[in-house]
Formats: structure tokens, sequence, C-alpha cells
């Protein structure tokens, strides 16, 4: 029919058909823009020949369906401020460094600077807010970030609230050169999950059939069976081969934020053997290595690196506390080549610093499990031995440190209250420092400018020598309709075997809920949102459950056996959740 015609009949139609009429041609035209969209977003023939991963094996398995996987919108965060306040942090008589740190001692590459020789950074160090730290969609190190706030990307679309279909994929096991058994995943062990661009996954070496998903969201799992497992996270098929490092991967790596195919991750034990690798997610090669046994700087004498670190994009700065009592400051010297598909780390400069305590002296020990929080220039780090400390990252001076008592494999979680940084922090029950029974295992809300204790809570806590009592995993904060709830974690509390889940108010520390289980957790909690902004928590223990809760009741809305032993803890992407067990399984669970 003649154009002319279309629009002379239009003219007669009623004024409601023809907003009708108008709204459907702007749909398809919105429709049109998008499919184009698409289709020059990337070109297949641009591809580049001779592709890494190409004529791999397909292992057995169904193919993930490419709707199986939508892209989830990031969990909504609280909108920081444009440009936040410069951050001052102070000491007062009772964070006093001097009251409990007997040395420090600075070394850049390989010279060790003079008493009173005064050190600073050579581009200075910067991080701003969580939202901003990762520039990949995913959980990109342990907690998620630098302030460690949160495993969960994304929010799950969930209408009835329980735990949906499954899969697993085998671990195995491993024995350390002095005979000591490892197997599956375990404390802290949190997956690693990434949304690798279409363009970089045709460089990686990865099966054919991953690489030509047009999306993919990859877990990374480095395991304590010496393995790191690469499975996709709907079905839990493996996107390429295991890489065997042969070593004992117990804390949690960390991918590169700025996106940058690499992998860091630091072994948890055999003295004689362990240190830190960077590997190539291109090839799955070590493309660096440092750390291990022989450190002359190190004080102390177990070179174990289980805190996963913190990389400052802006500078290209690797920034690892060891549990030999060392902090490293790595500049990288990173090259990337995106359309060559290469990429390479030469670092430049190598910055050491060590703290000496009167502890140490007495049996405590020093060095560093749990992981870090950086704000700004300033790191947050809880020792071995009963110790949190602030540190200036660009003069390396100790700014305030507070006492927590006990042996600390807590990650602490820093967060803003009208614009103020706090810090909540828990410790665990070393059996025989201070008592040879049972001992307080406080909670802690910190001043994060000075280190003063806001509130503390204390929760009677028992222990076993190698199997410790109180909070072993990090404390997960709650937003939006959680935000006035932090959730924690106690282990042999109320009694010897059990364990017990509380939400506290934030305000005063006080219980909201709690749910007493069975048999302890060393996991993290961790909280998701689904679409309409309600709070959960995920929560699994030693007795081989996962368990569903409403983050503001504690009603258990599900739970489901997981045939294994959880210490490991668990993250979320969209609506899947994933979390490996000591008795050699990688789960992979739905929220429905």
């Amino acid at each position: 029919m003649p154009t002319g015609k279309k629009k002379e009949g239009s003219a007669r139609r009623p004024g409601a058909l023809n907003a009708l009429l108008g709204l459907l041609l702007a749909a398809l035209t919105i429709l049109l823009m998008f499919i184009v969209y698409k289709h020059a977003s990337f070109d297949p023939d641009s591809a580049p020949a001779g592709t890494p991963g190409q004529g791999l094996v397909e292992p057995d398995g169904p193919e993930p369906a490419e709707s199986a996987l939508p892209t989830p919108v990031n969990t909504p965060e609280p909108t920081p401020d444009p440009t936040p306040e410069p951050f001052e942090p102070y000491a007062t008589d009772a964070t006093n460094p001097a009251n409990y740190l007997l040395s420090t001692a600075i070394e850049v590459d390989g010279a060790r600077l003079a008493e009173g020789e005064e050190y600073a950074d050579d581009t200075g160090i910067y991080f701003g807010p969580a939202e901003e730290y990762a520039q990949i969609p995913g959980v990109v190190t342990f907690r998620g970030n630098n302030l460690r706030d949160g495993a969960a990307y994304g929010t799950a679309q969930m209408t009835q609230h329980k735990f949906g279909s499954h899969w697993t994929h085998a671990t195995g096991s491993l024995m350390a050169s002095d005979g000591a058994f490892w197997s599956g995943n375990g404390w802290t062990g949190q997956p690693l999950i990434a949304e690798w661009p279409k363009e970089l996954r045709e460089h990686m070496n990865m099966y054919d059939w991953a690489r030509a998903q047009e999306t993919l969201v990859e877990v990374i799992y480095p395991s304590m069976d010496g393995n790191v497992y690469f499975l996709e996270l709907s079905t839990g098929k493996q996107t390429r081969d295991t890489l065997n490092m042969g070593l004992t991967y117990k804390g949690t790596g960390t991918l590169d934020p700025r996106g940058y195919p690499l992998l860091y991750i630091g072994s948890g034990y055999d003295e004689n053997r362990s240190h830190v690798s960077v590997i190539s997610l291109i090839d799955c090669t070590v493309i660096y290595e440092f750390g291990g046994r022989g450190d002359s700087f190190a004080i102390r004498a177990w070179p174990m690196y289980d805190a996963a670190p913190l990389i400052d994009a802006d500078t290209d700065k690797l920034i690892w506390a060891g549990e030999n009592g060392v902090l490293y400051i790595i500049t990288l010297g990173t090259e990337y080549d995106a359309e060559a598909g290469t990429i390479s780390v030469n670092p430049t400069r190598t910055v050491k610093w060590r703290y000496d305590t009167a502890r140490a002296h007495q049996g405590w020990y020093l060095g560093f499990e749990a992981s870090p929080v950086i704000w700004q220039g300033y790191i947050f780090m809880p020792d071995n031995g009963g110790h949190l400390i602030c540190l200036d990252l660009d003069t390396l001076k100790t700014v305030w440190v507070q006492d927590i008592l006990d042996d600390a494999n807590c990650t602490p979680v820093l967060e803003f209250e009208d614009g103020h940084p706090y810090l909540y922090i828990s410790t665990s029950f070393h059996l025989g420092w201070r008592s040879w029974t049972s001992a307080p295992v406080p909670v802690w809300k910190i001043d994060a400018e000075n280190g003063e204790v806001v509130w503390r809570q204390d929760f009677t806590c028992y222990s076993e020598s190698g199997l410790s009592g109180g909070s072993q995993g990090s404390i997960a904060s709650g937003k939006g309709e959680l935000s006035d709830l932090i959730f924690v974690s106690m282990s042999r509390y109320p009694n010897a075997g059990g364990g017990t889940l509380m939400a506290m108010d934030k305000s005063d520390g006080h219980v909201v809920w709690e749910q007493p289980t069975q048999v302890f957790s060393w996991s993290t909690p961790t909280v998701v949102y689904d679409q309409d902004g309600r709070g959960y928590v995920i929560y699994c223990t030693l007795g081989m459950y996962m368990y569903l809760f409403d983050g503001l009741t504690g009603e258990m809305l599900d739970a489901i056996n997981c045939s294994g032993k959880f210490e490991a803890s668990p993250a979320v992407f969209g609506n899947w959740i994933v979390v490996g067990h000591r008795n050699g399984a990688i789960w992979g669970v739905e929220l429905t």
C-alpha cells in the first residue's frame, strides 16, 4: 500500500489507538537498535587465528543454554559522596602504637632503611568506595572489595525464597611434605566469580564451547587439594582444564579488579614450599612468584599467605599481608595488550614492612591470616597476636593499634555511618593463651579514625587445639532494609560443639535474633538481596547444612544437606550460590 494512504488512514483513527500504535512503533525501534548494537559489538571474523584453547576435548556434560544465566544488576549500594572526605586517622592514649609494638622496619628492593630514616611511597596509594573497586562483574576477592563488605554480586530473582536445583563438582586431596592431609575446600576458601567479556575469552585457554558463549560467568576456585578449578556458574561444567599447583590453598585468592586476566593465590600450608603465585588466565601459567621460606627480613619463619590481597588499580600495586608478619607492596609493572591477548608482570619496586610485639616474645604469633581492609591510604590489619593495626600506606608509619585480645582470623568489615568510618570485628579463642576451658570472645564496633571501641559485646566460647572457637569468618554488614544489622557466626558457642548465627544491632551491639545450630561454623554469613530489596542470609556449617534465613526476622526459610563439612565461605552471583566443602565437592545451589 502506498505510504500516503497509510498516513491518510491514520489521521482518522481514534486518539487512544494512535497512542498505542506510537508506543508499539517506539518499542520496535528500540529493539532494532539493540539488535544492531549487539551484532556490531563483536565481530566473530575478527578473532585472531590460532587462539589458545582451540581443539581441546570438551568434558562430558550438557552445554549451558545462553538464556540460562542472565546478567544480574549489581546489588544497589548506598550512594557515596562524590568526593569522600580526606581520612586522617590518629591515635589516642589508649590506641598509641607504643603500647603494643616493640619495633617496625622497612625494606625497599632488598635494602633496609636505617632506623629513623623516612619512607615515602613513590606514587601514593588510594582506595575509594567499595563499588569502585572492581571493573569486572563478579566477586573478585574475599568479601568482594577493599572494604570487605559482601560476597554477593547482583540481585537474586526470587519468588519461592527456597533453594532450587544444584550441581556438584568433585575435588580431591593432597598430602603436604610433612605428611599432613588436606582435602576439598576449607577456611576461608571463598570461590571467585567473574563474567569475562567474550573478546577476552577468545584469547583464554577455555574449551571451545565456553569461548563461543555470548555470555559466560566463570567460577575460579583454588582448593586445598592443590588444584585450581574452572567451572561455569549455572551448570558446574568445566570451562578449561584443572590447574594443578601442588600446594594447599585454604585461604581465598584474588582476581585483578581491573578486569585483567590475572589470578593471585598464596598457599596456606607446607612450610618448605609455600609461596605466592601470580597466574596468567590467558594460558594458566605462573608468571611471577614471591615469598616463601628463607626471607631474612621476616621475623616469623612461617611463610603462609591465607589473607586475600588487594590491588591498587591506579598505581599497579599489589598489597599482601603475610602470616610471616610482613606486608608486601609490589609495583607489578603489568603489561596487558587486550587486542593481542598477552599479559605480563615485571615488578619494578618491592617494599616490605614488618613489626614486632611483646606478645610475640611470650609465645603468641606475629603475622596476618585474616584479610585486611583498606580505605583511602590506610590499611587495617588484624593479626595473629591480638592486635588490630592501622598503618599509613604512604609513609608506613603505624597510626594506631587496638587490643583485640586473641588470635584474629576474623576479617573486619568497614562501613560508613553519617559519613564516618567504623570497623566491625571479632576474634577467635586460641586454646591456652587466655584460658584452657572457656573465654569471652567479643564482637567490637571500632572507630576507624582513632581505633577506640564504640561498643563491645562478649560471648563465652569454648575451644580445642587447632579447632578454635570464636568468630573465624568475617562479619557481614547489612544494607538496605538490613542496614541496622550485622551478622556474626560464633563457633563453639553456647557449648563446645555448637554454634550460633546472630543478627546484632549496629547502634549498640544487642542481639536482635539468633539461630543456634548443633554443629559450629567457620564460614562467613553471606547476605543476598532479591528484586524487591529484601535481604536473606546464607549460612553454612560443619554440620553439612546450608541454610537460608530471613535477614530481618531470622526465620529459617530452607535448608539443604550437602553431604560435607563446610569451612569455606560462599560467593553469590545473581541466583547462584557456590561453595566447596572438606569432603570432596564444590556445590552450586540456585535460589528460587
